[in-house]
């Protein structure tokens, strides 16, 4: 059996804007079970999201965990954060990250479709420095606004979960000593 099912029991999660798509739910779901203190949780995620903005895939996981461990922070929620680039977000996400940072630098940005071939290859290849660093300027710039936006999101996101977890656990809590104090008063009046 699924050891991350949810309970029957257990009050379903409410997703900001009452999103209703089952995978993106499920995701949701499970990043606010995140165990951890919410601002720990919310800068690891943070982090996730800026270096997933850079121009280093297949690194990037590695990378925002050794940051995350460094400053103490949700290294589970980090590594989740790095996801914003994916296979289906990558091209677009790289190919605006590359447009800022040419601007930025003052390079020439040119939109036509190249003939493929080896000379292409090569000429990539050759201006494979200037293209990295482009995207690393244009990540690092567009990254810290779409990260501080993570930040925001995630920290209300897991501290409404948590809250809510208080909240059912004190009323559950609460139940119990009025069980308790019943009970006793039944055992006093029985003696008499």
């Amino acid at each position: 059996m699924d050891q991350t099912a949810p309970d029957m029991n257990e009050e379903r999660t409410p997703v900001p804007g009452g999103i209703r798509l089952g995978p993106l739910r499920k995701a949701y779901e499970r990043f606010v079970k995140i165990r951890g203190n919410p601002r720990e949780v919310a800068l690891g995620f943070a982090l996730g999201v800026f270096v997933g903005i850079t121009p280093t895939m297949g690194l990037q996981t590695a990378i925002a965990i050794f940051f995350a461990a460094l400053f103490k922070w949700n290294k589970i929620s980090a590594a989740v954060g790095v996801w914003i680039s994916n296979p289906l977000t990558a091209p677009i996400l790289y190919s605006i990250t590359y447009f800022a940072g040419a601007r930025i630098l003052g390079m020439d940005i040119h939109l036509h479709q190249p003939d493929i071939g080896v000379t292409t290859f090569f000429l990539i290849i050759e201006k494979a420095p200037e293209i990295f660093w482009a995207m690393t300027v244009g990540g690092a710039v567009l990254g810290l606004p779409v990260a501080v936006a993570a930040y925001t999101f995630a920290f209300s996101a897991v501290s409404k979960y948590q809250e809510g977890i208080r909240r059912r656990l004190a009323a559950r809590k609460e139940r119990l000593v009025r069980r308790k104090r019943k009970g006793k008063t039944r055992r006093k009046k029985q003696k008499k």
